[in-house]
């Protein structure tokens, strides 16, 4: 990395430690943007990783998607265009050098506003790209990272200041490596504009079996069409999406709840509870009960240490 960089990297630093006085991800007064800190390596996480930027100053993370790893650290940043399952484990932590990262959230008709300001052309017929990508951080974005993470400390600020801010920042991912990808999620008549359309059909409906053909009138296409275009966009089939989803929804069930597993088995869509258990099992690691067991008694520890 440049000095430059070197240096914005510890101003941004100082900011998060500053609004970050315990380990978590932490909200802000600017309602898209979010702080982490940890100070231990953490165990994966599982969760939806909605459309964001997140930029990471000390430490490094890891995110799955399916089978796709991506590692990303001080010098890069990293973007998810569409809402995707993933699992997330930060990979480099300690008390004398906490992970300090942040998350900028944004959605499709900023992206939209700042293609039209810009002038920036646009294809519809681009082939669809990942909706996850690491490019490389150049000053100029954290010039403009820096000055929304500065609008903490003049709350008033905030309502004119932070649009403008993230409308810059976006700006750059667009005219970045990557920018294509980012640009596809915007235009309407895209593949990647009519996969957001299945994802969120997908999203509402995760219980209820589908066929292929079903999804693929909402796109307007052939099932073949819509199932490379899904994999091109996501890195899974359709039926592998809703698949984790069941599963994280399911965990996350038998965690808030005092039920069995063959009962939440049946609410998120089973047919079968061996299957669950034997696809939960390939998930998580362990059977329900046991991974269950196994995360209360982890949380206890952290409560009482």
């Amino acid at each position: 990395m440049s000095e430059q960089i070197d240096k914005q990297q510890g101003e941004l630093a100082k900011l998060i430690g500053r609004y970050t006085d315990r380990d978590g991800s932490h909200e802000t007064a600017i309602p898209s943007l979010f702080f982490s800190r940890y100070s231990t390596v953490t165990e994966p996480t599982y969760g939806i990783h909605n459309p964001s930027l997140c930029i990471v100053v000390q430490g490094e993370k890891e995110v799955l998607l399916a089978q796709e790893r991506f590692r990303y650290g001080p010098a890069d940043y990293f973007v998810t265009s569409i809402d995707l399952p993933i699992t997330g484990q930060v990979m480099e932590a300690s008390s004398d050098v906490p992970y300090l990262a942040l998350k900028l959230e944004f959605t499709p008709s900023q992206v939209l506003e700042v293609l039209s300001d810009a002038e920036i052309r646009v294809s519809q017929k681009e082939n669809a790209k990942r909706a996850m990508f690491v490019g490389r951080i150049e000053s100029s974005m954290l010039d403009a990272v820096i000055r929304l993470a500065r609008l903490l400390d003049n709350p008033k600020d905030i309502p004119v200041l932070a649009p403008l801010f993230t409308k810059e920042i976006l700006y750059r991912v667009l005219q970045g490596q990557h920018g294509d990808a980012l640009k596809q999620i915007a235009i309407e008549g895209s593949s990647t504009y009519r996969i957001r359309d299945v994802i969120e059909h997908i999203m509402n409906n995760y219980e209820r079996s589908f066929r292929i053909e079903e999804l693929a009138e909402i796109t307007n296409t052939s099932a073949s069409s819509l199932h490379r275009h899904f994999k091109e966009v996501t890195a899974m089939s359709p039926i592998q999406f809703q698949k984790q989803l069941r599963l994280q929804e399911a965990r996350r069930l038998l965690l808030s709840e005092s039920t069995d597993a063959a009962d939440v088995a049946f609410r998120v869509g089973y047919e079968s509870p061996t299957q669950f258990s034997r696809e939960y099992s390939r998930m998580f690691g362990f059977p329900p009960r046991e991974d269950i067991k196994r995360l209360r008694e982890k949380y206890d520890q952290r409560i009482n240490a």
